[in-house]
């Protein structure tokens, strides 16, 4: 079946992760390295994103951002595909690259902000690809060198991670490294990649301690936030999704749909519109099909011509769900 639906509007604070296909390599040397980055950032300056932390490892990154008016979804579109596209022609290879589709957290960023900046940016020292907090300041795929004026990365937004430190640039500084070094002792993995209890509330005991309280809260594994800050996502996201989409809006969702249930099913797109019936495409075309239905109020007709089926088929496929 598809996806679950992501929840984004512009300005939306999101921890992003990307893995490679089958825990392999996204990047093979300082050449790969120097293009991802180019790529974040050319795209993070021209869609009005902004960059607050990153670490770029070998076979996965981190990447926390807030969504520029084109959203999240576009934006990763545009990095992934383009940077796989890259990497394939540089290293005559073929095929996915990209582990189906990136993980993304809604953040709360009052109560997460800071603590997200240091968990992504010590990645490189807890992977020892670095020894101490001396070198990962050298280190220059990680955001914590451009964050200390190491590396020039221009659209990164280091004034705005540093104002959380302290209103004076040096003061701010050696507060931020004296917060890095308290949150190298801290484990915060389960906090930041759990499921939706654990990361909305700070881990099992914080979970256990308001279940014997007999606390009732709500949470959400795409949100990293309390319950107030769940509750007014899920609330907006459900008023956002009332609204009827435009028919851009509707072409974008359907385009993102397809490419990433083929990517997840290691298939071409052409592949999926070939009418073939081999392996899973009858159970990946009528997945699409219903949500282009009746998520978007598409046509069956025009549904068949985006899955390379007949409008009958189609029929088929809504009435036998």
């Amino acid at each position: 079946m598809p996806r679950g639906a992501r929840l984004d509007t512009p300005g939306t604070l999101h921890h992003v992760m990307v893995r490679g296909i089958e825990q392999g390599s996204i990047v093979r040397d300082d050449s790969d390295r120097v293009e991802f980055l180019r790529r974040m950032g050319l795209l993070a300056k021209t869609s009005g994103t902004s960059i607050y932390a990153f670490a770029l490892m070998t076979n996965h990154a981190h990447i926390l951002l807030k969504s520029g008016s084109i959203g999240l979804s576009l934006y990763m579109r545009r990095l992934l595909s383009g940077y796989a596209q890259y990497f394939n022609r540089r290293h005559k290879r073929v095929g996915h690259l990209f582990q189906n589709r990136y993980k993304s957290v809604i953040c709360e960023e009052e109560a997460y902000f800071d603590k997200l900046v240091a968990y992504i940016h010590l990645n490189p020292l807890r992977a020892g690809l670095v020894a101490s907090l001396r070198e990962l300041a050298l280190y220059p795929w990680s955001g914590h060198a451009a964050i200390m004026k190491k590396v020039c990365c221009d659209w990164v937004e280091r004034e705005y991670v540093l104002h959380c430190f302290g209103s004076r640039e040096g003061a701010a500084r050696e507060a931020y490294l004296a917060f890095l070094e308290e949150e190298m002792g801290i484990d915060r993995e389960k906090e930041f990649s759990g499921g939706g209890l654990l990361r909305s509330h700070g881990g099992w005991e914080q979970v256990q301690s308001m279940r014997k309280k007999g606390t009732k809260v709500l949470s959400d594994e795409r949100i990293l936030g309390s319950d107030a800050f769940v509750r007014d996502v899920l609330k907006e996201a459900e008023e956002r999704m009332a609204l009827p989409l435009s028919a851009d809006e509707r072409s974008m969702l359907i385009n993102e749909d397809i490419e990433q249930e083929c990517r997840k099913a290691g298939i071409t797109e052409a592949f999926l519109r070939s009418g073939s019936r081999s392996g899973m495409l009858a159970s990946i075309r009528k997945g699409l099909a219903l949500k282009f239905v009746y998520d978007y109020g598409l046509s069956m007709a025009e549904t068949g011509r985006r899955l390379g089926v007949t409008t009958n088929a189609v029929g088929y496929m809504v009435r036998n769900r």
